[in-house]
């Protein structure tokens, strides 16, 4: 057996002979870290000779190819096939992390209750015994007849017991990646290469078998999911769990999707009886918003597919300070600077002497574009102490010039707005030709079309 001491990045996976500052690869600084490995020399050989001997490869023709029409898997539970795209796809791997306690293992075991009974189901377990299963299972009334248990760590032992049974596998749960481990790597469970290598190999088993595959991961303390960025591009679907408002709940984002959009969120409730999907986040985000107060307005942002309806809060105050403080929680920096560089030249408003602090209420996070009319109103709102009515929603980008900008989607916005009971909504001018479905059987809403900040300062005088 020959010994080998390489150092490995765990951030890309980059290897090298000895130990360095920074990886050369992804220029991160103190990532290196040691492993040893053991090559055994007749081992090589059996290898070599394969190659030599290997089968050659079969080519398909692609519009030869047969569609396959049942590809997917109902997973039961509408936000999480939401967030995949329309379900699990069979022979898919997907990778979902989150901090500890967040409900990942919940996440799972809930699936196992909701799927179509005619789904087999292995779960792997490297964390929990069979007990400590059995009991969670009972708290969450998981009864489905089809589920099997293994607990093991070692993904040698766990493909040859998966393989002899494949005609009765449907789904493959692996609790979590970072337990498992290779016993032909001498590191230890949790390392770089016993990540790679694991993922590697159920990756494989998940072609040769056509089985989906569900792997629980780690993160670090800063949000991302532990082991090299490697793992997340071997992966077809990389779904992170987090703690929005570091309250009961939760919000499951897609990160990366090879078969769906990478903009869809799917938003769950915690209770003691297991994770409870929340179908209208635009209610939970606008909960005990005060209409009292200057500073708050209501936008309509867009998830993927799905409208969200959130409130801004501005707080605009003098300042004693040499330079003014400039904070934001829920949205860019760098777009609030823009925002009030824009109010300062075209409506002429003294922000310099002012601490300006915006925050988006409920802890989610705004990155599209169409909220910058939402901010640009709570900001002179708060300004002039002027109480923004209850019953008005703002939509559209607003440019250098002061232009409001229009925003894709526009009629599903509206269409949002008015389901929630509002009256009023600010939209751009140029979509004004886009909204043309709206629900005769609610309540009618208001329309206001506007071109440019002037027109928009026009109606609050």
């Amino acid at each position: 057996m020959n010994r080998k001491t390489v150092f490995v990045c765990r951030e890309c996976g980059n290897e090298s002979s000895k130990w360095l500052g920074k990886c050369p690869a992804c220029l991160t600084w103190n990532s290196m870290t040691e492993e040893t490995n053991y090559f055994d020399s007749e081992f090589s050989k059996s290898i070599d000779g394969l190659k030599n001997n290997s089968e050659s490869l079969s080519i398909y023709k692609l519009n030869e190819i047969a569609e396959d029409s049942d590809i997917r898997i109902d997973s039961g539970i509408s936000e999480l096939n939401r967030v995949l795209g329309g379900g699990i796809v069979a022979g898919s791997i997907v990778l979902i992390g989150g901090s500890p306690g967040i409900g990942k293992s919940t996440l799972l075991l809930q699936m196992c209750k909701t799927i179509d009974f005619s789904k087999n189901i292995v779960y792997i377990s490297g964390e929990e015994s069979k007990s400590q299963i059995k009991i969670r299972a009972s708290r969450l009334k998981v009864d489905n007849q089809n589920i099997s248990l293994i607990v093991e760590t070692n993904i040698i032992k766990i493909c040859d017991t998966l393989k002899k049974n494949k005609s009765n596998i449907d789904v493959i749960i692996v609790d979590s990646v970072q337990t498992m481990y290779d016993g032909g790597i001498s590191s230890s469970a949790g390392s770089i290469s016993q990540i790679k290598e694991v993922t590697l190999k159920l990756m494989q088993l998940s072609r040769i078998l056509n089985v989906a595959v569900l792997l629980v991961g780690h993160i670090t303390k800063d949000g991302s999911i532990a082991g090299p960025k490697v793992l997340e591009h071997m992966v077809d679907c990389v779904l992170l769990f987090q703690n929005e408002n570091n309250g009961i709940y939760r919000v499951l984002r897609t990160i990366k999707n090879r078969f769906g959009s990478t903009n869809e969120i799917g938003v769950f409730e915690m209770s003691e009886k297991g994770l409870i999907e929340v179908t209208n986040p635009s209610q939970l985000f606008l909960k005990d918003r005060s209409s009292q107060i200057s500073g708050s307005s209501v936008v309509c942002c867009m998830e993927g597919t799905r409208p969200i309806l959130a409130e801004i809060q501005a707080l605009v105050t003098r300042t004693s300070l040499a330079i003014p403080r400039r904070t934001s929680s829920g949205i860019d920096n760098n777009k609030l600077f823009l925002l009030i560089a824009v109010l300062e030249k075209r409506l002429s408003l003294r922000l310099s002497l002012q601490e300006i602090y915006v925050n988006v209420a409920g802890g989610i996070r705004i990155f599209e574009p169409s909220a910058d009319l939402g901010i640009a109103v709570s900001i002179f709102s708060s300004l002039r102490d002027i109480v923004i009515p209850e019953e008005i929603v703002f939509i559209g980008e607003i440019g250098l010039g002061g232009e409001i900008r229009p925003v894709s989607l526009v009629e599903n916005r509206v269409r949002e707005v008015q389901k929630l009971g509002f009256k009023k909504c600010v939209v751009p001018y140029a979509n004004r030709h886009e909204i043309k479905n709206i629900d005769s059987n609610l309540k009618t809403i208001e329309l206001i079309c506007i071109k440019n900040l002037f027109e928009l300062v026009g109606i609050f005088n």
